[in-house]
């Protein structure tokens, strides 16, 4: 990614360069490295919405952000309040928390795709 980052700025500096990134000796196809950035981009959105929402249910920023990285990516505990178990976790935190479990171990694409009107026009 930081590859691809250092190729964008340079594109910006120069348009009509022709650029690409490489891992190694193998060159990276430019479609693969939009589907990362756009992974990424999603998942970093979708964290800081659920983080968010752990902050408005009262939660300290260090045990909301360790809360929603535990369940987001499946690690087991976090840091915090929730170190040793959810149970100072409200009932709307609990869902929330509950939610981002569910985007981890699905993968965020396919419950994204649930969600849109397209998957369902079949």
């Amino acid at each position: 990614m930081i590859n691809q980052a250092y190729k964008e700025i340079l594109k910006t500096i120069h348009p009509n360069a022709v650029l690409s990134s490489k891992i190694g000796s193998k060159v990276i196809d430019a479609k693969i490295a939009e589907k990362v950035w756009g992974f990424f981009s999603i998942y970093v959105f979708i964290f800081m919405f659920l983080l968010m929402g752990m902050l408005g249910t009262g939660l300290n920023f260090e045990t909301a952000f360790s809360a929603v990285g535990a369940c987001l990516n499946n690690l087991g505990p976090g840091l915090g309040d929730v170190a040793n178990n959810y149970s100072n976790v409200s009932e709307v935190g609990k869902f929330i928390l509950c939610f981002a479990m569910i985007l981890g171990r699905l993968e965020i694409f396919t419950l994204l795709v649930l969600f849109t009107p397209a998957f369902w026009r079949r």
